[in-house]
């Protein structure tokens, strides 16, 4: 019963936040397949319920910043311009937390199925490369001591 606490646990931290969730999982002794499901899981719940409440965030976020916020001629923009949907999906994650990623994704007007199939991917990727870090941290850390 306490491993599955665990991994609730986890789950909960990434989805406000990925970077938080593996070392958590690991630092609790889960195995590193379970902290890698648990923290994709709770990454793309955050996902599919800010995606998914879109249309009411986007509508918000015009109304507090008058432009869904992202200003017409700032970095935000021309890094959505340049990149897209598919750029945006595969680093947000990393620079911002999937959560975050996901409204600013929506306030631009992303498809829905796209914005949460390339931000999973990017979830999937990072958490991927997440894991394998702390694993093999913990094993350096552990050789050492």
């Amino acid at each position: 019963m306490g491993s599955v606490l665990q991994l609730l646990s986890v789950a909960a931290i990434a989805v406000v936040e990925l970077w938080a969730a593996v070392p958590a999982g690991i630092a609790m002794g889960l195995p590193a397949p379970l902290v890698w499901a648990a923290t994709i899981c709770g990454a793309l719940v955050s996902i599919g319920v800010i995606v998914f409440a879109g249309d009411r965030l986007r509508t918000w976020l015009i109304a507090r910043f008058g432009h869904g916020g992202a200003r017409p001629g700032g970095r935000l923009r021309r890094l959505w311009d340049r990149y897209g949907v598919i750029g945006w999906g595969l680093l947000a994650p990393l620079l911002l937390g999937a959560p975050l990623a996901a409204a600013i994704g929506v306030a631009l007007g992303a498809a829905r199925g796209r914005l949460v199939l390339w931000l999973g991917a990017g979830v999937v990727v990072w958490t991927t490369v997440l894991t394998v870090a702390a694993v093999l941290g913990e094993e350096a850390l552990l050789r050492v001591f």
